[in-house]
Parts: structure tokens; C-alpha cells; sequence
């Protein structure tokens, strides 16, 4: 039988602390992370929503067609981020959730990048737009996953 002295338990207290606090700050950067990509993403389909006007030449529509399609893409933006609250609110306890928002953001850079690989000659406006939802759907996938694994990292490490 083993026998921990004081300054065993000590230690092993200050172990567990030093995890806890890692993990706390691990969940707060995933947190702030997930909520910036969150608030870009409402922002731009609330822009898309209330003026169409002003995006509708980026995706080379016009009129009421061109007004219906950025609106509409608005609404998507909306329903594809209605996931992304309860990870906000919990990145650990809701981390399946968390998977599900991972694989959205790279669903929407694949399909992207590959509208923009095969985008012919002549389309400067839409090569534009295509580029822009590509830097910023990149950077957002990058930075929630590296949150994400910085996460689940701690927590194996926290559970030894």
C-alpha cells in the first residue's frame, strides 16, 4: 500500500488546478473563436437580407432575380449558423454539435473552392466574391478547428 505525504497531495492539487485553469482558458478561446466566425457570418446575412442591392452585382444578378438569390442566400447563412449558439455556450458539452459546425465550415470551403477552380474566364466580380467566401470560410474553419483540438487535447490531458 502506498501512502502520499503532504506535500504528495500537495502537488497533485496543484496538478489538478493547473489543469482545470488551462482547460477554462481553452473553452474561453473556443468560445471567442466560434462567436467571431458566428457574428461575421449573421452579419453578412443580415446585410444580405435587408440590402441585396449591394451584393447582388458580386454575383453578377441583377434586378429581382438578383435580389431574391442574395436574400435567399441570407436565409441560408442564417439556418446553416443555428448550430453554432449551444457550441458557444458550451464548446465541450455540446462537442458532437461542435463537429457537426467543423464539418458545415468545411462542406461550404470545399464546395467553394471548387466553384472557384472551375469559374470560366470573364467572371471577375463573381472570381472576386468566390475568393472573399473562400479567406474568410478558411480562416474561420482553421481557427475553429485548431480551437476545437486544443480542446479535446486538454481534456485527455486533464483526465490523467
Amino acid at each position: 500500500m502506498v501512502t502520499l505525504g503532504a506535500s504528495d497531495v500537495l502537488m497533485e492539487k496543484m496538478e489538478t488546478s493547473r489543469n482545470a485553469k488551462e482547460e477554462d482558458r481553452s473553452l474561453w478561446l473556443a468560445r471567442v473563436i466560434v462567436g467571431a466566425v458566428f457574428l461575421m457570418n449573421v452579419s453578412c446575412a443580415l446585410a444580405f437580407i435587408l440590402q441585396p442591392e449591394l451584393y447582388s452585382p458580386g454575383f453578377e444578378a441583377a434586378g429581382v432575380p438578383g435580389r431574391i438569390y442574395v436574400q435567399g442566400l441570407g436565409i441560408l447563412f442564417l439556418m446553416w449558423n443555428a448550430t453554432y449558439p449551444l457550441v458557444i455556450f458550451h464548446p465541450i458539452r455540446y462537442r458532437a454539435l461542435f463537429v457537426v459546425v467543423l464539418i458545415q465550415q468545411a462542406i461550404g470551403f470545399i464546395g467553394e473552392t471548387w466553384l472557384w477552380l472551375t469559374l470560366p474566364p470573364g467572371h471577375s466580380p463573381l472570381r472576386a466574391t468566390g475568393l472573399r467566401f473562400l479567406l474568410f470560410d478558411g480562416i474561420g474553419l482553421i481557427a475553429m478547428a485548431g480551437a476545437y483540438w486544443l480542446l479535446m487535447r486538454q481534456r485527455t490531458r486533464s483526465r490523467f
